[in-house]
């Protein structure tokens, strides 16, 4: 009970240090982090057309939520849980002897590199499954032992990870590799790597069934590779969890001269604490499971370890694949001849499985090291006290907010009022200037991917190119490629195909008039301009107009997948309930 209290406490102060900025009201618009008061549920967003499906099923779950509750308050959820549930499954999982390595592991994997850069640059979404997974790998730790719900468990510890597709296959990746072994129930296993199979087929089916382009450009190769962040290179960063492509969201304390020498401390104390996590896993050595239950059983884990460790090997390789020479060339080629094979551009998300297996391994490391000087307690003390608080005095800027970079803002007035006049008439919509990312007035100091596909009660055309430095990574969108050769030519957008043309103010600048000749201006107001194209339905020039009868059963297709997955969800979830009831009233059940 102490430990349970000391955990969560402990998971309940990250919270407030890290996002004490959004106790204000508002919406945090960070790059790829977009919530709007009440996103609609569109066709597009469970089964988009014209795009690959990079946020399937997330947009398609975050509409269905908000119908019921604020975006805002979605929002401060999302966050919470992320540090929360990270924090409290990275505890409870540390085969650990002694609270302060519990804490330290829980710190440590609730306050990382790589928590804080992807959480600047917006994948909330992506450290849900950051934070589900060493829930994900308890989970998996139960089910080869045979324990009642297990693989209930594994269902809903995978759930919010295949809120995108990476996460998807590292949950799927981690389950097929850590479930089957020797003297593990068959069936369970079998039902367990099934599940989370099917837990992926929402982004799987739509990924089928898009018309965008199944390949990626080549140039998003070197674009998205991981970059040094101090004199340690690339695979120093990678080491220590950072390296994240957008020098924008790497946290000024990841260029200390002093990171690297922390880095080599926790990898010097992973390497004397992994022979711990071997025994430990394989329920050899006296200790706690991993759950925080009493006594293992003698197997449980046998292999797990090594395993796991060869997981965070192979995610460590994708990380670093773009940025080195070896490699480079050969994902070039693979993100051009394998349709999907661009999810690999941005290597650095896959570190997740290794960021979990460095912490597990640097606390037990820890508790050896200060085992071994259990005759001088001071010197104990310590080792362990160093250990809990090298996270923070290393990364002292993810804290309020990632200093102050994380802040609420509010949605000028035009957009409601924009949103309100479209949905008298719903049809496409432009959104312009053509830029995938927008860096509002109103929203200073920081750069947030175009909000009005989310805000608006209709599809809305974005140009999806990405510039990043020097280079111009073209996008999949054949429809939004179409309107850019457009503009480009000097033709009107008018001959475009879209029912609405919305002008944004923002950095990307003013507008060319030929650009929106034909149009006739329905509202103007300072930040939005909104113009009806009389020609829509009369001339739709645009070369990636898709026929929408043939769409109609590849979408219901899609949403059958996507009903699956949360009937799978919901299954496990009763499972578990009906469970838990039966152990009130004591009377065990064989689930």
């Amino acid at each position: 009970m102490r430990e349970r209290v000391a955990l969560y406490g402990l998971a309940a102060a990250i919270c407030v240090a890290v996002l004490a900025p959004l106790a204000a009201p508002g919406y945090v618009l960070a790059f790829d982090m977009v919530f709007v008061p009440r996103q609609p549920l569109r066709w597009d967003l469970v089964a988009p057309a014209d795009v690959l499906p990079r946020s399937v099923p997330l947009d398609a779950v975050v509409s269905l939520v908000t119908q019921v509750v604020p975006g805002w308050l979605v929002q401060r959820f999302a966050l919470v849980a992320v540090l929360a549930v990270a924090a409290v499954g990275a505890g409870r999982l540390v085969p650990a002897d002694r609270l302060p390595i519990r804490l330290g592991a829980a710190l440590g994997y609730a306050w990382t590199p790589y928590l804080a850069e992807r959480l600047l640059i917006g994948h909330w979404a992506l450290l849900l499954g950051y934070a589900a997974l060493p829930w994900l790998v308890q989970a998996v730790l139960r089910l080869r032992a045979g324990r009642p719900g297990a693989l209930a468990r594994v269902v809903l510890a995978a759930a919010p990870a295949v809120l995108t597709p990476t996460g998807g296959l590292i949950a799927f990746g981690v389950t097929a590799a850590l479930v089957p072994g020797r003297g593990v129930p068959r069936r369970p296993a079998i039902l367990a790597v099934l599940a989370v199979a099917a837990l992926n087929l929402p982004w799987l089916v739509a990924s089928v069934t898009t018309t965008a382009g199944g390949s990626s450009d080549p140039l998003g190769v070197p674009a998205f590779a991981a970059r040094a962040e101090n004199w340690s290179g690339v695979l120093g960063a990678l080491a220590g969890t950072g390296g994240i492509w957008n020098a924008q969201t790497t946290p000024g304390s990841r260029a200390s001269g002093l990171v690297p020498v922390a880095t080599l401390a926790l990898l010097a104390l992973a390497v004397a604490g992994y022979p711990v996590l071997r025994r430990r896993w394989a329920g050899v050595a006296a200790g706690r499971y991993a759950n925080g239950d009493d006594a293992p059983d003698v197997g449980v884990g046998g292999g797990v370890a090594g395993r796991f460790a060869g997981i965070a090997a192979v995610g460590f390789l994708l990380a670093s694949a773009g940025a080195l020479p070896v490699l480079r060339d050969g994902l070039a080629w693979l993100v051009v001849a394998v349709p999907g094979a661009g999810l690999l551009r941005d290597g650095q998300k896959f570190l997740m499985p290794y960021a979990l297996f460095l912490v597990l391994c640097a606390a037990l490391g820890a508790q050896r090291l200060a085992g071994r000087l259990a005759a001088v307690p001071a010197a104990a003390g310590a080792v362990l006290l160093g250990f809990l608080l090298l996270p923070v005095a290393t990364l002292p800027d993810l804290g309020y907010g990632v200093a102050g970079r994380l802040r609420p803002v509010h949605y000028p007035a035009d957009w409601d009022i924009v949103a309100a006049r479209v949905a008298e008439q719903p049809g496409p919509v432009l959104s312009l200037p053509l830029s995938a990312y927008r860096n509002y007035p109103w929203n200073p100091g920081s750069v947030v991917l175009d909000p009005l596909p989310r805000y608006l009660p209709a599809e809305v055309v974005v140009d999806d190119t990405l510039v990043v430095g020097d280079l111009a990574v073209a996008g999949e969108n054949s429809r939004a490629g179409g309107i850019r050769r457009l503009v480009g030519s000097g033709a009107p957008v008018a001959r475009s195909g879209v029912r609405w043309v919305v002008v944004q103010r923002d950095a990307a600048g003013p507008v060319a008039g030929e650009t929106l000749a034909g149009l006739h201006v329905v509202y103007s107001g300072p930040e939005l301009t909104l113009y009806a194209n009389p020609q829509f339905g009369l001339d739709d020039t645009s070369p990636a107009r898709a026929d929408r009868s043939v769409w109609t059963w590849r979408r219901w297709l899609a949403a059958g997948a996507g009903t699956l997955a949360l009937g799978i969800t919901l299954a496990a979830l009763v499972a578990l309930g009906i469970r838990a009831v039966s152990r009130l009233g004591r009377h065990p059940t064989p689930w």
